[in-house]
């Protein structure tokens, strides 16, 4: 079932985070120990505010391997962008401004085992080209483990601002400022899918 929602969520979406087209001269794959000083000045360089240092984005890729992605080009790294994985303690905490987000609580974090309630887009630092592989990220973050999760994001910069708006992002009212959401497709659609009908005589048979 949702599966056939999502694919009826995507064919009647553009320009929107989840229809982004992927590119197939960008590689996106989890990064590499050895590539976390390079992403943190980038970061450091491209997105104003970021504080986060190497050894913070370690012990975030030792707990999830999968939080933090490269986007490379002929094997010349180009930038790279870091997720909060959260899980629904998580989530709560991310309405409520009760979250650190430069160094964040594991516990508020999805472990291998939990739902991931909500993805937090971290950071987004790209150079050049590098930027062709957020369809790429997209793509990645379709996976079962990742799809049903709505995303989040504080825009930083105008033009952070703009690819926000560009991709289907809004503003939402919580506690958080200036907190933006991107909701799934195929989360809106259920949402909005009518409730079967079912008689009462199909109730009290379902009960005996």
């Amino acid at each position: 079932m949702r599966n056939q929602v999502k694919e009826r969520a995507c064919s009647g979406t553009s320009h929107e985070f989840d229809s982004i087209s992927t590119n197939c001269e960008i590689k996106v794959r989890p990064a590499r120990r050895a590539e976390l000083a390079l992403l943190a000045d980038m970061a450091h360089r491209l997105v104003p505010g970021v504080q986060i240092a190497e050894p913070t984005l370690g012990k975030y890729l030792a707990f999830d391997p999968q939080c933090i992605l490269s986007f490379t080009r002929r094997q010349k790294l180009l930038g790279g962008m870091a997720f909060l994985y959260l899980n629904s303690r998580g989530h709560d905490a991310l309405i409520l401004d009760e979250i650190s987000l430069t160094h964040p609580d594991v516990g508020l974090l999805a472990s291998n085992h939990q739902e991931v309630s909500a993805i937090y887009i971290w950071a987004i630092a790209a150079t050049g080209r590098g930027i062709a592989g957020l369809g790429n990220a997209a793509a990645h973050l379709r996976k079962p483990r990742y799809v049903g999760a709505d995303c989040f994001a504080h825009p930083s910069t105008t033009a952070g601002r703009d690819l926000l708006i560009a991709t289907g992002f809004r503003p939402i009212a919580s506690f958080q400022p200036d907190l933006w959401c991107y909701e799934r497709p195929w989360n809106r659609l259920r949402a909005t899918m009518p409730t079967p009908w079912i008689s009462s005589r199909s109730l009290a048979d379902a009960r005996q």
